[in-house]
């Protein structure tokens, strides 16, 4: 287990890596337990956008450490809920209290495709701005991803869905199946590299990361603009 002291927006964020949280089936370990640099990319980027997060709500899915949730709340977030799989949440957990935030973030089990939190807290409600890392790496999961950005959305016009991940060869293909079930993409940044950012990817890394904003189905936006996404 390892502790990051990562740097957001002037502040210092704690985070506790966990090495030994594995998969009860494969018993691979779980890479949702550590901080992946699409996580580092969306604080940064999050921390220098014109958002008010004053009494906004948030949602992080797939939140594995938290980095991303725990920035909002950092930010001014009245309220920020970071979901993962029932094995991350205790890991989940340390972070939120590492930082004392607990007055403001939540940590709750949701998967993707469920109709229901499975937190004795309740339902997930309606969120202001919902954020994602590293989410766009299996076709498959797709759908039930798009229907959980449906629920979460809800009936809100403006709500506010931003994501970021590491261009691979399949990011493409998961950002067109989200384009077939509805939801806008539009790409908002990109190129991103460790010049890029305040916090310390690997130097040698030359990945190559992007910013997304995905428009749910019940919201008016640019047709060609957020086009089915091709650019690999």
């Amino acid at each position: 287990m390892g502790v990051r002291e990562i740097q957001v927006a002037g502040k210092t964020l704690t985070i506790h890596e966990l090495e030994d949280v594995c998969d009860s089936v494969t018993g691979r370990a779980l890479t949702g337990s550590w901080v992946w640099d699409s996580a580092l990319v969306l604080s940064d980027w999050i921390a220098t956008q014109n958002f008010d997060f004053h009494e906004k709500t948030v949602l992080e899915l797939g939140a594995g450490a938290g980095l991303p949730g725990l920035t909002a709340a950092l930010l001014g977030a009245r309220r920020v809920v970071l979901t993962d799989i029932g094995p991350l949440l205790p890991g989940l957990i340390r972070n939120v209290e590492a930082n004392g935030l607990q007055d403001r973030v939540e940590v709750k089990e949701y998967v993707w495709g469920s109709d229901k939190s499975t937190s004795q807290s309740g339902d997930l409600d309606e969120f202001n701005l919902v954020l994602m890392s590293d989410v766009f790496f299996d076709t498959e999961e797709t759908a039930a991803l798009a229907k959980t950005l449906k629920r979460v959305c809800g009936e809100r016009k403006d709500t506010v869905v931003w994501a970021a991940c590491e261009v691979r060869p399949w990011t493409a293909e998961c950002l067109n199946a989200l384009a077939t079930q509805g939801f806008g993409v539009i790409e908002l940044s990109s190129q991103f590299n460790p010049s890029n950012t305040s916090n310390s990817l690997e130097e040698e890394s030359f990945d190559m990361f992007a910013i997304f904003q995905l428009i749910p189905p019940n919201q008016e936006t640019d047709v060609e603009a957020a086009a089915p996404y091709s650019f690999l």
